[in-house]
């Protein structure tokens, strides 16, 4: 299916954001449901080896418009960079838009990746927006220092202590003492406890069990972020059943990385993405 692209203007809060609609041909069958790609980290529109304008056609392709945009700061829109956790009124700006230039849209989706897929469940806990029908996330980021040495300490210290060329490294003087130590500091910061005031994790959890539309949940087999957050779900009380519930899919990107740079990863990105959105109505 051909797939046409146009440039949009996104009314923000204090400047406008450009955005890019790719929508299915003028004679084809289109959706009801369209998707917002919600950028995160240091990205702009394009995203990483060009992650979200292939993602964007691929569903296009399929029907489903798709509106991809720059944060402030970012790409070409203008202004100072923001915090993913200060972008909701940004996202609610990018869902007017996309009912703006696509009339026959009746919900959306929000697709983010890292902290773009943080972003989503953020706006859903603060707005409870109901146009947002579904939320496709990959790599969720729930980054703090427990949070991080928890996924070091079983994802690679773990590891590394099993194979017999570290320890003839350790005491041949190859593998400097420091290893050991923070190995240590490791293991005492992921039994720190979270004390403090509520946290945009304790936010994101609210917001998914909020929540009441479908979740697809998806993780890079080999993404040390992808794996922070499955520990910090399963550490978190907060987060008890949570990744169980009836509405929530999730597969694993074989053999991928934080952004699904390989060919092969990309498409299964895309795939994934596509056969959960047909299950949407």
């Amino acid at each position: 299916m051909n797939v046409h692209e146009k440039a949009v203007c996104i009314p923000g809060p204090r400047a406008d954001m450009l955005g890019i609609v790719s929508v299915p041909d003028p004679a084809a069958e289109r959706q009801h449901t369209a998707v917002v790609v919600v950028v995160g980290g240091a990205q702009y529109r394009v995203g990483s080896h060009r992650q979200f304008v292939q993602i964007a056609r691929h569903l296009a392709g399929a029907g489903y418009p798709v509106l991809r945009f720059d944060f402030p700061g970012m790409g070409d829109s203008p202004g100072e960079p923001i915090s993913f956790e200060d972008t909701s009124t940004h996202i609610a700006a990018a869902i007017n838009a996309i009912h703006d230039h696509c009339s026959d849209v009746s919900q959306v989706v929000l697709c983010g990746l890292c902290d773009g897929a943080s972003a989503s469940l953020l706006y859903t806990q603060r707005t409870n927006d109901q146009r947002v029908a579904g939320l496709a996330l990959l790599n969720p980021w729930v980054r703090s220092e427990a949070s991080l040495a928890r996924a070091q300490v079983k994802h690679y210290y773990l590891w590394r202590l099993a194979e017999p060329a570290f320890w003839r490294k350790l005491f041949g003087g190859q593998v400097g003492w420091r290893a050991v130590r923070d190995l240590g500091n490791s293991l005492q910061t992921m039994r720190t406890k979270n004390i403090g005031p509520s946290s945009f994790q304790d936010d994101m959890a609210q917001g998914w069990q909020a929540f009441k539309g479908p979740i697809l949940l998806l993780l890079s087999e080999r993404d040390l972020v992808a794996k922070e957050f499955v520990e910090h779900t399963m550490s978190d009380a907060r987060w008890n059943g949570l990744l169980e519930r009836p509405a929530v899919s999730k597969s694993t990107i074989d053999r991928a990385d934080h952004t699904c740079s390989s060919a092969t990863a990309s498409r299964q990105t895309e795939s994934f993405v596509l056969q959960w959105l047909k299950g949407i109505r």
